[in-house]
């Protein structure tokens, strides 16, 4: 896939875009008194096309985050992801672990134990050199619709990961509940990331946050932000 015209319309549109919310982090970094080096941006390019992947990778972009396997798939063979890191960041069907193991770099939403065993026999079977980096999704209001592990079930979780060489546990993820404040469910789950903290050490990241609550996240301690319509505006219907 060849790289679009640095300065294209669109090209113009998404530097744009990327500058207010590069101010937005570093001013919410500052006030919580941490580094903008501490947080790292995942542009969520689900049902953008390529093109858009490739302008981000020309504006200096180097996380990127898809939902669908098969989506990410194709733009993959397509070549647009060259040079950048893959974070799948939507609900995850077992059936699909495999070639989600073999594609991603990062896995977002491992919520159940079938799919830790599902992505760890499917990231040995891909041959990549590294474990795949993986986040235990937290379900902060029960509703199973939208994914997540109830709060209880995550030590257990924590430990069938720490039990596969071929997974890394990188640390927890949320999405706030409907018409929750963000804030008090980002609370929620820094206190989850700190019980799984207390069983593996080295998990200390936390994804959350969007283009709507990303200065709530970042209070919270959030270390990875997944920011799509703020940057890349209104999603596309996929055709």
């Amino acid at each position: 896939m060849s790289l679009p015209p640095s300065q294209d319309d669109r090209t113009r549109e998404l530097a744009a875009n990327l500058a207010r919310i590069e101010s937005r982090i570093a001013a919410a970094c500052a006030h919580a008194g941490r580094g903008r080096a501490d947080v790292t941006l995942v542009v969520v390019t689900k049902t953008f096309p390529g093109s858009d992947i490739r302008r981000l990778a020309s504006l200096g972009v180097r996380d990127v985050g898809e939902n669908r396997v098969q989506e990410a798939h194709a733009k993959a063979d397509a070549g647009a992801f060259e040079g950048l890191r893959v974070h799948l960041v939507g609900q995850l069907q077992t059936n699909k672990a495999a070639q989600a193991a073999a594609l991603a770099d990062v896995v977002h939403s491992l919520d159940r134990p079938r799919l830790v065993a599902a992505l760890a026999r499917g990231r040995r079977r891909s041959g990549a050199p590294a474990p795949l980096d993986v986040f235990i999704q937290v379900s902060l209001d029960g509703d199973p619709d939208r994914g997540g592990a109830p709060p209880h079930t995550v030590p257990d979780l924590v430990a069938a990961v720490a039990a596969e060489d071929a997974l890394r546990l990188r640390g927890v993820m949320a999405v706030p509940p409907i018409g929750a404040s963000p804030r008090a469910a980002f609370d929620q789950l820094r206190t989850v990331a700190d019980h799984v903290r207390s069983q593996v050490p080295n998990a200390v990241s936390i994804s959350a946050g969007m283009s709507a609550d990303l200065e709530d996240a970042v209070a919270a301690g959030a270390t990875h932000l997944r920011v799509g319509s703020a940057i890349l505006g209104s999603r596309p219907s996929l055709r």
